[in-house]
């Protein structure tokens, strides 16, 4: 049995896996996925104190609450920026780090630097009533949807537990200094349907931190590929565990 916490990106919550983590139960392992705060359940916190370091403080708490070990941790998109900088806090903890179209950043950076186009989003917040909040994109015309979705039941079920993202989740820099971080294998799930203008995936380094072979993997799929494809991202998934 494998133990998997699944972090949601901006925007969202812990329903997003409402499809996928079944799958990974059903083979027998144990599944996390919790909403950050300021999302789903905690939705009545959010403000302009929620920051990055706020939500890895949430990952680094529930895998300490609950004695976590061997973690298969997976970040989707922002949660990438999540994931690095709580693996840093417990490397000890970790067993492999999935960055599931992710952004994946170097350590000191922010989101901004990560995927530039996020300054976009900051700039269009400072001009509104409420500079410290982002609301979610905008559903687009078909092939891209939602995030990516474009079912119309699945767009209004997505909708649904869509929040506001606090600009400080994007200012604050992630932290990957500790060096026991560098022996964490990693896994690259790239979302390759239709994307977006402006969203720009860096290279994946062909060797790993941990000197051995970039481990990358691709999905036909837009960008909530939890949501759209379950059942092939679980299959990847479990493939992980051995």
């Amino acid at each position: 049995m494998s133990t998997y916490l699944l972090v949601h990106g901006a925007w969202h919550d812990g329903r997003c896996w409402d499809r996928t983590a079944p799958l990974l139960e059903a083979a027998g392992h144990r599944v996390f996925r919790p909403s950050l705060t300021g999302y789903g359940d905690t939705a009545h916190l959010l403000g302009p104190e929620v920051g990055l370091d706020t939500h890895v403080e949430d990952v680094v708490r529930l895998i300490k609450d609950e004695d976590l070990t061997d973690v298969i941790l997976v970040g989707h998109s922002y949660a990438g920026l999540v994931i690095s900088s709580a693996a840093n806090e417990v490397p000890e903890r970790v067993a492999h780090l999935v960055y599931l179209d992710a952004m994946v950043p170097e350590h000191g950076e922010t989101a901004v630097d990560a995927q530039p186009v996020t300054q976009r989003l900051i700039d269009a917040a400072a001009s509104s009533d409420t500079p410290w909040r982002i609301p979610p994109l905008p559903e687009l015309p078909p092939p891209l949807g939602l995030f990516g979705v474009t079912d119309p039941a699945d767009a209004a079920w997505l909708r649904g537990m869509l929040s506001d993202h606090p600009v400080l989740c994007l200012r604050q820099p992630a932290r990957l200094d500790n060096p026991a971080l560098r022996q964490v294998p990693r896994t690259h799930v790239h979302c390759v349907g239709a994307t977006p203008e402006g969203i720009v995936r860096r290279p994946v380094p062909a060797v790993q931190p941990n000197g051995t072979p970039a481990r990358v993997r691709e999905l036909p799929t837009g960008h909530d590929c939890m949501i759209t494809m379950p059942a092939e991202l679980s299959e990847l998934l479990l493939d992980l565990a051995g």
